[in-house]
């Protein structure tokens, strides 16, 4: 693989193909990930220089592979290898700045008197792309202490508890457009004819076999007094729709049936026909009740 795809185009490849990846799976919303979560772009200046790291001690091994064959077997490989693939200039002094490698023949000359068992011990400097990330590791722990410690600005905890709370700001802005998420806390009353006259069809459909055509009661209460069992009002009959009525003789539960839209509109209708005075109504149920909201205002 590594005679057939060239190092200045394997490794690029990697690191776009890891970053696409990370872009990908991390939600970041409108900014990319590597902007808006900074250990992302860490993480990927580490993954570099490990690609690059990895190439380097490839390379370093093969050339000193290479140099401990006799002759013959460089010969044999040589024959072998009817195309050689030979290094450009530029990589080899890519490799020779990153490294600062000595040539094996000058091995002699950096031994250390250091001698265990017959293991000696090399005086090689350390490479300079260990050295830059090292510098790189430690201008960035400066920044991060600055930042984080000093100036105070947001950590991860902190951003998560803005977002979360930025997100139930927004849910409410859109409960109160959703009609099929509305729920006793958003309904508001409807007033204009059309649905008006859709909450009549719903009503005569579902709610006249109880409480009569008229509103004037049956089985259920009579729905044009004051006089409200579980209370008057957009909300309270919304929520009774939902919910249903008393347990075990009420009403039951529509919300398996109507839309929340379509119990707003229901309600709003059945609200339209206070005082409309049906014919031989049914005796008053429960309780008179006033809006406490409208003799406030």
């Amino acid at each position: 693989m590594k005679k057939i795809i060239p190092v200045y185009i394997r490794v690029p490849f990697l690191f776009f193909a890891i970053f696409a990846a990370m872009e990908y799976f991390i939600d970041s919303g409108d900014k990319p990930a590597f902007i808006k979560f900074p250990m992302v772009s860490v993480f990927l200046l580490v993954f570099l220089f490990l690609l690059i790291a990895i190439e380097i001690v490839i390379s370093a091994i093969d050339r000193i592979m290479y140099q401990l064959l006799t002759e013959e077997q460089k010969l044999k490989l040589a024959t072998e290898n009817a195309v050689p693939i030979k290094e450009s200039q530029w990589y080899k002094n890519l490799i020779k700045n990153l490294t600062k490698s000595e040539p094996i023949e000058n091995e002699g000359q950096l031994l250390l008197d250091h001698d265990y068992d017959g293991i000696k011990e090399l005086d090689n400097n350390l490479p300079p792309w260990w050295v830059y990330l090292f510098y790189a590791c430690i201008v960035f722990a400066v920044v991060y202490m600055v930042r984080f410690e000093i100036m105070g600005a947001d950590n991860q905890e902190m951003e998560l508890k803005k977002e979360m709370a930025q997100a139930k700001i927004e849910v409410a802005e859109y409960m109160k457009t959703a009609p099929d998420l509305m729920d006793e806390k958003t309904v508001v009353l409807l007033t204009d004819a059309e649905a008006l006259a859709e909450g009549k069809t719903i009503f005569t459909e579902n709610c006249a076999a109880c409480h009569r055509a008229d509103a004037g009661g049956q089985i259920g209460p009579n729905l044009t007094d004051d006089h409200w069992i579980l209370g008057g009002g957009i909300k309270n009959i919304f929520h009774t729709l939902v919910n249903g009525g008393r347990d075990g003789k009420g009403m039951i539960s529509w919300k398996g049936t109507l839309k929340p839209k379509e119990m707003q509109k229901v309600a709003s209708y059945v609200i339209s026909l206070k005082g409309s005075n049906p014919i031989d109504p049914k005796a008053p149920d429960g309780e008179i009740w006033v809006d406490d909201t409208a003799a406030a205002k």
